[in-house]
């Protein structure tokens, strides 16, 4: 076994550790497990960290535990939040655990002959037959209300500065959250909690809850939150949330999103991120800092984190894609790629609507231009544009003499016009 410990550090990925953590997994083969919360269908970049914590700890040797909160997540946790969440009702939450589900399982390996084998565990399964009776006698009664409020997240919640307060509903969390820690340790010998550091109230709970029920020793490790230097929300754009799922955010998009990342910001990233070994990682920032310009810490950072959340196939797509705004690119990358992937290269480009019948019949450049579109302000600057060799049809110079027919369309749909080197504007034929 390595050490995990040690690689968290090195990282910037360790927030709190409970004493003799550290030790206790240098000397023990152990399993411990962080929980997801199946709140929508898949998990967006702000469970990438949880998620390749769990990963360096298998790859450390250990058994990881990723459990969805099938349970919990009808109950709602307050940590880090100023209003009480909606609740899920049963149907929504086997669809999100079934998402969560999927995305787990790109990064970890589950494989049952593996000797530090992943596992997959919902809450749900062993909540769901214990009684309110059971609940409150059994497991409640380990733990005293002055402990449960002397923790962060309910204490932020009664404060005078909270409007809001906090359900009993939501007080519970606390206690659902630690006898699942004291569940898996009864079950699978876990011994082991981690999370984000809002987590860390939760996560003693649970070791206070085993100490006191089962007279064990457990232990507890925290991760800093992420964030981005300039101050905005990491895991945000414009649009919203970047997901790990296809159909949220495509494989374009998030690789954009990583590409874009700030110097510090990527420095930051490729530590946490990325597998990349910390020599190689030295080695990076200091070949990107002599040539900034470069951006070949983005470049990498985009690589690796797209290949391993959607594979090389799509990181090649992703790169093909980014060339074609960016860099030299051909008609037929275009017609290469996946009409989603297309609509996000040219997302907010101006467009007009043809007709198919006009496609059919061969579309006239003047037309296309000008006279049934408004690219061009008129027939002829549309003429004087083609006699400067000015503009291209699928990233291809063409004549005046051109016609737009069937063979052009991308997607069956899409013509990309453009004049110059970046002025774009779209056909879309219907």
């Amino acid at each position: 076994m390595t050490n995990f410990v040690e690689e968290l550090r090195w990282r910037g990925l360790l927030h709190d550790i409970m004493p003799d953590t550290e030790d206790y997994l240098l000397k023990n083969k152990t399993a411990g497990y962080i929980g997801f919360d199946p709140t929508a269908d898949s998990l967006h970049i702000g469970s990438l960290v949880q998620i390749f914590i769990l990963k360096h700890f298998q790859n450390a040797g250990h058994n990881p535990i990723a459990l969805i909160g099938g349970a919990t997540g009808m109950v709602g946790d307050p940590s880090g939040k100023s209003a009480e969440r909606n609740l899920l009702d049963e149907a929504t939450l086997a669809k999100n655990v079934a998402g969560v589900r999927e995305n787990l399982e790109r990064f970890l390996d589950f494989d049952a002959a593996a000797e530090n084998k992943a596992e997959l565990v919902n809450n749900y399964d062993w909540m769901k037959d214990i009684s309110l009776i059971d609940f409150v006698r059994d497991t409640g009664k380990h733990i005293t209300v002055n402990y449960m409020m002397a923790k962060d997240s309910v204490k932020k919640r009664l404060s005078s500065e909270s409007s809001v307060g906090m359900s009993f509903t939501e007080f519970t969390y606390q206690l659902f959250q630690g006898y699942d820690f004291y569940h898996l340790y009864q079950e699978k010998n876990c011994r082991l909690q981690m999370g984000g550091s809002d987590q860390w109230g939760n996560i003693t709970t649970g070791t206070e809850l085993i100490r006191r029920k089962a007279q064990g020793k457990a232990y507890a490790i925290t991760v800093p939150l992420v964030t981005k230097a300039d101050g905005t929300k990491f895991g945000k754009t414009e649009s919203g949330n970047v997901w790990l799922n296809t159909d949220r955010t495509s494989p374009y998009k998030y690789y954009q999103y990583w590409l874009n990342s700030s110097d510090e910001d990527a420095e930051n990233f490729i530590k946490k991120f990325t597998f990349l070994d910390k020599e190689t990682v030295e080695n990076l920032i200091a070949e990107h800092k002599e040539n900034p310009h470069l951006r070949l810490l983005q470049k990498k950072l985009g690589e690796e984190v797209t290949i391993l959340t959607h594979g090389k196939e799509a990181y090649k797509n992703a790169l093909k894609a980014s060339n074609i705004l960016f860099g030299k690119s051909t008609a037929s990358d275009l017609k290469s790629l996946d009409e989603q992937t297309f609509l996000d290269v040219f997302d907010g480009v101006p467009q007009a609507t043809v007709s198919a019948t006009d496609i059919e019949e061969g579309l006239d450049m003047i037309g296309a231009l000008a006279a049934k579109t408004d690219f061009l302000k008129s027939n002829g600057d549309a003429r004087r544009a083609l006699k400067e060799n000015a503009i291209s049809v699928n990233k291809e110079k063409i004549k005046e003499d051109y016609s737009i027919t069937k063979e052009d369309l991308i997607a069956n749909k899409y013509v990309l016009l453009q004049r110059g080197k970046k002025t774009y504007y779209l056909l879309v034929v219907e």
